[in-house]
């Protein structure tokens, strides 16, 4: 059997009971159909070997070879992770175009007695669904901006909102990137392609007869790029802007940073390419507050001399002024459960009204990697 998608919408409301990716481990690291399990035909030096072969030997032998592979790799899958499945398994198999390795297991599955189907084109087909999704047309929701200066517990907060059914969408948890200077995380960073992958599964999740809290952020993080569709939407979003006391802005950038702080030869590499923005006097200060244990000193510093600037002037350059200030009085974990409730209600009073007609993207479809 063949499966023809349309929409991404067809891939949340499909009943396999697997989707199984048959492509090498190095590209289905690279990106995959969320939820899929990878059971490769063949595994990267094998598919290398293959292709080798193909080239420099002759295409039969590359294709005996292959073949024997890909059986002895089959045979593994159906002894191990399809061993407990029953007669009413029903997977939906893919590869890079829905060709001769999708073709292989689908047809050793059906052999067995189950009801396998393959996705027409493969990941080609489904990153084409991903791309018009992201860069090829307007999102349906409206979004509403959690912005602030560094320090202002906008992630917590973010994530405190869905508890008080508030649709919210993290997007530096999909992109394992706290968006700063210091915000890379253990793990790296997910491909571009595979960002956009769960980006756009989030995206279907949402209801788009209400807003969507997002935080403010620049059109990358760290070193993804945020999508022409997402970006587009949150220019022209309601801001609501959070504010807290100097000294809490500190305490919460100590607190939501312990790897950095711990970690003094990671800071001070950072601090040392701080010298380009600021005098060597000033940097040597911030080495000097952190080499003597003084945290929260530091983070003022930072926050006072390189922070704030920043933002101030992104800001004078916005069209778009808050619509809305949230003042905390503390970043503490106490203080921001008891401030997330009437941050909810502040959120549900933005009226659609306020949230500019948004722009044209400058991103044209192009840009996209197919």
């Amino acid at each position: 059997m063949k499966f023809a998608p349309k929409s991404l919408g067809e891939f949340l409301r499909h009943d396999f009971d697997e989707i199984l990716d048959v492509r090498s481990p190095s590209e289905f690291s690279e990106d995959s159909i969320p939820g899929s399990i990878n059971l490769p035909v063949l595994d990267d030096n094998e598919r290398s070997l293959v292709g080798w072969t193909y080239k420099n030997v002759s295409r039969f032998k590359a294709q005996k070879m292959g073949a024997a592979l890909v059986a002895r790799n089959i045979a593994g899958h159906l002894e191990n992770h399809l061993a407990h499945a029953d007669g009413s398994y029903k997977p939906l198999v893919y590869c890079w175009r829905g060709g001769q390795r999708s073709g292989a297991l689908a047809t050793v599955l059906a052999q067995v007695g189950w009801n396998s189907t393959v996705l027409c084109g493969g990941y080609r087909t489904y990153r084409r669904l991903v791309v018009d999704f992201l860069y090829g047309r307007p999102l349906e929701s409206e979004f509403i901006l959690l912005d602030g200066n560094t320090g202002t517990s906008k992630t917590e907060l973010l994530r405190l909102l869905s508890e008080h059914d508030v649709q919210t969408l993290d997007l530096e948890r999909l992109a394992n990137h706290r968006g700063s200077l210091f915000g890379a995380r253990a793990g790296g960073q997910p491909s571009q392609k595979s960002f956009e992958s769960m980006l756009a599964s989030q995206l279907l999740l949402l209801d788009p007869t209400a807003p969507v809290v997002v935080e403010a952020e620049s059109s990358r993080i760290g070193g993804l790029s945020i999508p022409p569709s997402l970006w587009t939407a949150m220019q022209s979003a309601a801001r609501i802007e959070i504010e807290a006391p100097l000294k809490e802005r500190a305490r919460c950038l100590v607190r939501s940073f312990p790897d950095i702080v711990e970690d003094s030869a990671r800071l001070k590499e950072i601090l040392g390419k701080m010298r380009k923005l600021h005098s060597g006097k000033t940097v040597d200060h911030w080495f000097n507050l952190y080499d003597n244990g003084r945290y929260e000193a530091f983070a003022k510093e930072l926050i006072t001399n390189h922070y704030d600037p920043r933002y101030a002037r992104q800001r004078s350059r916005d069209e778009i002024g808050p619509v809305e200030k949230f003042t905390l009085s503390s970043t503490s974990a106490d203080g921001l459960e008891a401030a997330a409730p009437d941050l909810a209600r502040t959120i549900r009073a933005v009226p659609s009204a306020t949230r500019a007609p948004r722009k044209e993207s400058a991103t044209p479809l192009r840009q996209a990697t197919p």
